[in-house]
């Protein structure tokens, strides 16, 4: 099965063009309250949509579902709708999913679940250790659809260097053995374009079909649409990078099908090389370039 991607954009032409280069979800970003003080350090997506970008991106949406990734879990206040208020927002802008970031206790994901009331599709973001922990509670409750491990925040939690770390390390691997056996659907990360990058889709991918996931997300990196501008330039890279993408998915398919276990093991491989080679380099840049 090919993997789900997900691509974060609140401009409906962009959401356009990605759906027709065979995109399969628009994801619309409304989470801000305290992301920008745990990912400060990182170059990753820091976006603040609202409920209209969901309903503008809804309108020209044909075959692609949309997620909405609301605020972690927080009561109302004077300027601040609560989490039941996004929720009762976002769907009646036209969610298909709705994303739960930064939770912690199963009680968080029960008391969303509720929110939702069967509305939309229940997708929660498992990005902190303490969920992780409690991973087993939160797989009993009825109403969630699918997960997704978010391994920026989490390989913050777990304190390392490199978020692609979780990946060399066994943390996402475990993870997912878990989601596997509880038949929950689930994906992890995401990945940018083919051969580019410290850490290339190419390894990514393979990890993907590796670990039984199924959903990833297109990261910024793939797109640049902010610094892009050019609209024929936006929809160029996603006519060319999808196929790419499509096509080096076939061949892990093909490698899984067949039981080529060497052809994840050489990817495997790499990868902890690169992974390695990073970490390395943001050491010495800790150690001020010492030796």
């Amino acid at each position: 099965m090919p993997i789900k991607l997900m691509f974060c954009t609140n401009r409906p032409d962009v959401a356009a063009i990605a759906e027709e280069a065979g995109v399969d979800r628009i994801w619309v970003d409304m989470e801000y309250l305290g992301k920008a003080q745990r990912q400060g350090g990182m170059d990753t997506l820091q976006s603040c949509h609202t409920p209209a970008d969901v309903a503008a991106v809804r309108q020209v949406i044909r075959r692609a579902e949309v997620v909405v990734r609301v605020n972690p879990m927080h009561e109302g206040q004077p300027g601040l709708p609560s989490t039941a208020e996004e929720v009762d927002a976002v769907i009646a802008a036209g969610a298909d999913l709705v994303m739960l970031p930064y939770f912690r206790t199963a009680a968080e994901v029960r008391r969303f679940v509720d929110m939702v009331g069967g509305r939309a599709r229940v997708f929660p973001l498992l990005e902190t250790p303490e969920a992780v922990e409690v991973l087993d509670d939160i797989l009993s409750i009825p109403g969630i659809d699918e997960m997704h491990i978010g391994i920026n925040d989490l390989s913050l939690g777990y304190g390392k260097r490199f978020l692609f770390e979780l990946l060399t390390d066994g943390t996402v691997e475990r993870i997912c053995l878990r989601l596997r056996e509880s038949g929950l659907p689930y994906g992890f990360g995401g990945f940018g374009g083919l051969s580019r990058g410290a850490v290339p889709a190419e390894r990514l991918i393979a990890e993907h079909y590796r670990l039984g996931s199924t959903r990833a997300i297109l990261s910024r990196s793939f797109c640049k649409v902010q610094e892009i501008g050019d609209i024929e330039t936006i929809r160029r890279t996603f006519r060319e990078g999808i196929p790419a993408i499509r096509a080096y998915e076939a061949k892990a398919c093909q490698a899984l099908r067949e039981g080529d276990t060497a052809f994840f093991r050489d990817s495997r491989q790499a990868m902890q090389k690169e992974v390695a080679a990073v970490v390395a380099e943001k050491e010495k840049k800790e150690r001020g370039g010492s030796v």
